[in-house]
């Protein structure tokens, strides 16, 4: 299993949510965020806002899965075709395990062609 964290800006993360709902990926942590990327945040006039509102969302799925779901989430939230400074980042880890609370059950992943659980 895989965790990816997908930080999109916030008006994007319910057509994000969307998407990975209608290809089968409901299962979504989603909370508001603030931080900067590269670009150090914005300068308007003779403001500097070097915090920027974002919205993370956390999904746990079958490494298997993972290219079509970063394909999907970056489909959707990124700024017309070619993207702009501030449409987010992915970042994807390993997971070890998971249980879920109400049953104390470790969760198993679904094994995928030529791999094992």
């Amino acid at each position: 299993m895989i965790m990816i964290r997908a930080i999109v800006r916030p008006e994007k993360s319910d057509s994000v949510l969307a998407a990975l709902m209608d290809a089968g990926f409901p299962a979504v942590t989603k909370y508001s965020v603030a931080g900067r990327g590269k670009q150090r945040g914005i300068k308007i006039g003779e403001v500097t806002y070097d915090e920027l509102p974002k919205t993370m969302l956390m999904s746990v799925i079958n490494a298997a899965d993972k290219d079509f779901v970063i394909e999907t989430i970056i489909k959707t939230a990124r700024t017309d075709k070619q993207g702009a400074f501030g449409d987010g980042k992915i970042f994807i880890s390993e997971v070890e395990e998971s249980y879920t609370i109400s049953s104390g059950v470790q969760d198993t992943p679904v094994a995928s062609e030529g791999e094992s659980a």
